[in-house]
């Protein structure tokens, strides 16, 4: 099992940046496949962005691309959400979520297994 706590959420105009982190404790987290979801009210939870086990391939959803950058410091057990020319409808609550595989990873809510606890993020316009 691996423990997840997101942070860096906060209150930001549109335009600004901001960098979201997500912590893992536990299992070894090299071992796990990344993504981060969101979800606003009233909407489904929707994927953002992914990341294999090793780093070596990402994706990113349309409504973020290129404005979304996934990474990951095994070292630190941690992977990061930056994400630039934030948008109002960027507001929702932001989710990391751990899939056990050595190869790629889920696009799918369904395929992960464990999940944080969520940080709010609010673009102002």
């Amino acid at each position: 099992q691996v423990q997840l706590i997101e942070s860096g959420g906060g209150l930001v105009q549109a335009g600004d940046s901001l960098r979201l982190s997500c912590s893992a404790s536990g299992d070894t987290f090299s071992a796990y496949a990344i993504a981060w979801f969101r979800q606003a009210p009233g909407k489904e939870r929707e994927f953002v962005a992914s990341i294999s086990a090793s780093a070596d391939s990402t994706n990113n959803a349309d409504s973020v691309k290129g404005r979304a950058t996934i990474s990951r410091d095994n070292a630190k057990s941690t992977v990061y959400l930056r994400m630039n020319s934030l948008k109002p409808e960027d507001t929702a609550v932001y989710y990391c979520a751990a899939e056990k595989r050595r190869w790629g990873y889920g696009l799918r809510a369904g395929s992960y297994d464990y999940w944080g606890q969520g940080t709010q993020v609010t673009v102002s316009s």
